[in-house]
């Protein structure tokens, strides 16, 4: 199994990207907001449990693709250094345990175009933050940063479109389109 791990702050296309490239090769998508949403009918967003269920969901959905072979899972994920860090770890050593490879990807963008794009109607309809205030909160209070690995890529999605961005990434890793 394989682990594209598509990692930035809110609004930098991560999904976008993500679907774009499920587009040129076959994969499924394990989205940021899955976790979230399923922790949402639990818990108030953030409150006392909330965040326990999101990672359990999280290691034990990619456990049983593992289990199971799915040969690629492409995952979204707004990783915040250094709180995220005992999660990507326990998500790299899951994908290793099933013999697999986590494959880092950081999508960035400029906060202004963050921000042109943090209020599309398809993330309001997601629950997904969609807020000029609240994103540049999240924006000032936490470091959205690419994972400490090596051969992680880094890419700007300001002005490429997400098809480009795909591409690169499946030459980059060697995924086959």
């Amino acid at each position: 199994m394989k682990l594209l791990f598509l990692h930035g702050a809110p609004a930098a296309g991560k999904l976008t990207v993500a679907k774009a490239l499920l587009q040129l090769t076959p994969g499924r998508l394990f989205d940021n907001h899955a976790a979230i949403d399923l922790a949402r009918t639990l818990f108030d967003f953030g409150a006392p449990g909330f965040w326990e269920l999101v990672h359990s969901t999280r290691y034990a959905a990619l456990d049983a693709a593992g289990e199971y072979g799915v040969p690629l899972v492409v995952m979204t994920f707004c990783f915040v250094e250094p709180e995220d860090l005992p999660q990507f770890r326990k998500l790299e050593e899951i994908v290793q345990r099933h013999g697999g490879e986590l494959l880092p990807v950081f999508l960035h963008c400029s906060r202004e175009e963050a921000l042109r794009r943090v209020g599309n109607p398809d993330r309001v309809e997601r629950r997904k933050m969609a807020s000029a205030e609240g994103l540049n909160k999240y924006l000032d209070d936490y470091k959205f940063t690419a994972v400490p690995r090596a051969g992680c890529l880094k890419l700007d999605t300001e002005k490429r479109p997400a098809e480009a961005s795909a591409l690169e990434i499946i030459g980059h890793f060697g995924l086959r389109a």
